[in-house]
């Protein structure tokens, strides 16, 4: 199959331009659907680089994940690799970075990590193009969120220092080791 938004590592190309605020929110509601399982409330940990076209992006995510009932914790700047290692030992659903790496800095970027802190498989990337694609809108229409109690609602949460600490202090244990 040919794969129309995932390529080798995430979802790339020009802010703007390829990843526009539409399809970061389509991609939360897709991955944030594919994700909720079991009846526990569900999390996702969005991180971002310094890039400008960050902070577009992780808005439009956030409403994407929040609109299908999924709790939000964002993190503020932070590398590639502190998503991966944070969202498995938060226990978050799904963990989300937001960066180009070492493409332009008019490109950007959407990379997902499952709960186990690793890339996405390409079956469920290529799940997750479907759901953009096709039926999310069907899958949306009978979300239960709609029927959510005012106080189950999803909600975004920036917790900036905790993750950033907890990040530093595994650095500085490992150091040596490294």
């Amino acid at each position: 199959m040919v794969r129309k938004y995932f390529g080798t590592d995430g979802i790339r190309g020009r802010a703007n331009g390829t990843i526009t605020p539409e399809l970061a929110l389509k991609v939360g509601q897709a991955a944030g659907v594919m994700f909720q399982n079991g009846e526990h409330r569900h999390r996702v940990l969005i991180g971002k680089d310094t890039r400008l076209s960050g902070y577009m992006i992780e808005t439009a995510l956030v409403a994407g994940f929040t609109s299908v009932g999924m709790d939000v914790l964002l993190t503020g700047p932070m590398p590639t690799p502190a998503i991966a290692m944070l969202t498995r030992s938060m226990r978050a659903d799904l963990g989300v970075m937001i960066s180009a790496s070492h493409n332009p800095y008019a490109d950007n970027g959407i990379k997902l990590f499952g709960p186990d802190g690793y890339k996405l498989s390409d079956e469920i990337e290529i799940k997750i193009e479907k759901l953009i694609d096709g039926d999310l809108t069907k899958r949306l229409r009978n979300h239960p969120i709609s029927d959510a109690p005012s106080g189950s609602m999803a909600c975004g949460i920036a917790i900036s220092n905790s993750p950033s600490a907890r990040w530093r202090a595994i650095c500085r244990s490992r150091a040596c080791a490294w």
